[in-house]
């Protein structure tokens, strides 16, 4: 069955403990939009309020009414954590997230949660937990959330339907993305639930299809030298994403430096200025 429209405002109701209303913050970044899950049915949780949008806020408000208790942040990017402020502040629920934010430019500077959550911790929100799982890689600071009750994971970035996250360094670490992502494999899982997409019903082949993706990558990366050797991040550029949209480069960029810092620490890479050499 394919999945229907993702309509910014619509509140869909995915299980009977958990329903979705999607930001309208469509774009390449962001798919249709930062998902926004609501979970329970008297005690409300709500993961990921995404950015600042009267819109939204209004949407989010009209959803929970006067049930809500909790709000959770699964990182600190501009697209999931802003918006969580004037949800707090019309509805007084307690606000959770993983604590510190990353100083490089993309972050929600002013995100201060009134509860910092680690791995492994438990909001028990009586009806369902809800458990933490410290997911790096993306960011630094990329927590998941396991339903426990219906084995279902709110992934925010770490993984996204349809498309693959990108790993921005400094903040963004691709050796810590795919230990993390191997985690998931050691986890019960029923389906996932991205920050940006549709519910994805097959967790562990999805994860495994992705940690594929980023090692085919990864060995394109590697042949790019046979062509050129040593070469920039702009020389590189073009022969590794040949397969994306010129469009998509600018972006891809900062994955194809994240792929090089994890070769330079397998000491398969070496940088030297402006230019990475292939080590022979």
């Amino acid at each position: 069955m394919k999945d229907e429209v993702i309509t910014p405002g619509n509140v869909v109701r995915l299980s009977d403990r958990v329903s979705r209303v999607t930001a309208p913050n469509p774009g390449v970044m962001t798919g249709p939009g930062t998902n926004t899950y609501i979970v329970g049915s008297d005690a409300l949780a709500l993961i990921d309020p995404g950015p600042e949008s009267a819109p939204h806020l209004s949407a989010m408000l009209e959803a929970v009414g006067k049930r809500l208790k909790w709000i959770l942040c699964t990182h600190t990017h501009l697209d999931h954590s802003p918006g969580a402020r004037s949800l707090k502040a019309e509805t007084g629920a307690q606000l959770l997230g993983f604590g510190p934010v990353p100083d490089d430019g993309r972050q929600d500077a002013a995100f201060d949660p009134d509860r910092a959550l680690r791995d492994g911790d438990v909001l028990d929100c009586g009806a369902f937990q809800l458990r933490a799982v410290h997911t790096p890689g993306h960011a630094s600071n990329h927590l998941c959330y396991l339903l426990e009750q219906q084995k279902m994971l709110f992934t925010g970035d770490h993984i996204m339907h349809g498309s693959t996250v990108v790993i921005s360094p400094p903040d963004g670490d691709m050796i810590a993305y795919l230990k993390s992502l191997e985690r998931l494999l050691a986890l019960d899982l029923a389906a996932l639930a991205p920050g940006h997409g549709h519910v994805i019903q097959k967790p562990h082949d999805e994860v495994r299809r992705l940690i594929a993706h980023r090692l085919k990558r990864e060995r394109k990366v590697l042949d790019a030298f046979g062509t050129k050797n040593p070469a920039t991040l702009d020389d590189l550029l073009p022969l590794v994403y040949d397969d994306v949209s010129p469009g998509i480069h600018p972006v891809a960029r900062r994955s194809l430096h994240a792929h090089l810092i994890k070769l330079q620490r397998d000491g398969r890479v070496a940088e030297e200025g402006d230019n990475w050499r292939l080590r022979i």
